[in-house]
């Protein structure tokens, strides 16, 4: 619900931005693959773990320039048991969250490319922006799933916030298959101003923390009591990392003959 509150910004600065110089609406959708890196994967930045789709509103300034309105909701997962890592199979953490994301994104195009217009057919192209990501992890053990993001599993004071700023950046390339119809790819990473993600961050509790009834160790699950109180339980990064690869198609709904009196 916070992050609803910010969308009539957005899309008041949208507006305001593209009444002064916009040459093309393009609104599109896509779909692939997310991945994370954080406390649970530390170093595969190109790993899939779960699946994103989304959709944008765009308005093509020029050739070069656009700014978009983009949603995706994507889902990241790891666990520990399926690890190389002999430690991390030790320490038998999982996790899966669901991501809800709303960006507000400028796209830089390499070639004088836009969908409705330019010189090109073709282009690479950059982007980032600023946006926010709702986010709730839940974990799974011995096959019952927990609500681990207000289980307090760190033995925190307070819960931890559920929605995230995000800084988006990443490229693509896109093909206009005539004045109005463009197809794209692309892979993005999103720097999250938080650490749980994964619901793991800090250090293991004293005391442990048990699930509700079943007396199951939430807070260390590991396969012979490893997780000593005040021991790191992750690594010592203060902020995850996420990434969606995607595969999407656009429409051009207004020409820039619109804009010319």
């Amino acid at each position: 619900m916070r992050l609803l509150k910010i969308l009539p910004c957005f899309f008041l600065l949208l507006t305001f931005s593209t009444s002064l110089s916009a040459q093309t609406w393009e609104v599109g959708v896509h779909g692939g693959g997310a991945g994370y890196i954080g406390d649970l994967n530390q170093d595969n930045p190109v790993k899939i773990s779960g699946i994103a789709a989304g959709a944008f509103v765009k308005a093509n300034f020029d050739g070069y320039w656009g700014l978009g309105l983009h949603y995706t909701r994507g889902i990241i997962t790891a666990n520990d048991a399926n690890s190389s890592n002999a430690q991390f199979r030790e320490r038998n953490i999982n996790f899966r969250t669901p991501l809800n994301e709303v960006l507000l994104r400028v796209d830089f195009n390499f070639l004088d490319y836009f969908s409705g217009g330019g010189t090109k057919k073709f282009s690479p192209y950059l982007f980032s922006g600023v946006g926010g990501v709702l986010f709730k992890p839940t974990a799974k053990y011995e096959g019952q799933t927990y609500r681990v993001y207000d289980i307090r599993t760190e033995g925190q004071a307070n819960t931890y916030r559920d929605y995230a700023l995000t800084i988006p950046y990443g490229v693509g390339a896109k093909y206009r298959l005539n004045d109005n119809v463009s197809i794209f790819a692309e892979v993005g990473y999103r720097t999250a101003y938080t650490d749980y993600l994964d619901d793991v961050s800090g250090k293991y509790p004293d005391p442990p923390v048990y699930a509700f009834r079943t007396g199951y160790p939430l807070s260390d699950p590991s396969i012979r009591g490893i997780g000593i109180p005040g021991t790191q339980r992750g690594d010592y990064r203060k902020r995850d990392t996420y990434m969606f690869m995607s595969v999407g198609l656009s429409f051009a709904f207004l020409s820039d003959d619109c804009y010319k009196f």
